[in-house]
């Protein structure tokens, strides 16, 4: 019955500075109206909430400050360009150091390769490619240079 992830909502202390930095990722903006705005994630399939707030310096947590958007395989190559290129820094994760990212998530039995950043609120925002799924082998937590390099052995 469940087909996917339809809507998620953040805490934006500024609506219009949110509304700017979500376009610079090439979200649009489906709909605005007071202090929410929503935007098309995947047009007609999925959007992202963003609540005008005065309660939105909660502390840090995933369960309620982190959304993760899915790009392909391919833009890995050059998505910390791409962030560069509008004004976006990657934030260090996991131990992970900008320059060490994207890094490899071990979610066996799925490998998934990821990059970190934040909105101008602090809400966590990743970007994640699927690399393989199904596959039932305990990996630790690597670059995605360091994936390639054991992939390619």
């Amino acid at each position: 019955m469940i087909k996917g992830l339809y809507e998620a909502h953040l805490p934006v202390s500024n609506l219009e500075n949110s509304i700017v930095f979500y376009q610079k990722l090439g979200l649009e903006l489906a709909y605005k109206k007071g202090q929410v705005a929503f935007f098309w994630i995947a047009k007609g399939e999925s959007w992202l909430g963003l609540w005008e707030s005065d309660s939105v310096h909660l502390k840090y947590h995933p369960s309620i400050r982190h959304l993760a958007f899915k790009i392909d395989e391919e833009d890995l190559e050059h998505v910390k360009e791409w962030l560069s290129s509008i004004g976006i820094e990657v934030r260090t994760e996991f131990g992970f150091t900008p320059e060490h990212q994207p890094l490899v998530l071990p979610n066996n039995p799925h490998a998934h390769a990821a990059i970190y950043f934040s909105d101008p609120d602090g809400n966590s925002l990743e970007l994640i490619a699927p690399l393989r799924l199904d596959v039932d082998e305990d990996l630790k937590m690597m670059s995605l240079e360091e994936w390639r390099n054991r992939q390619s052995i």
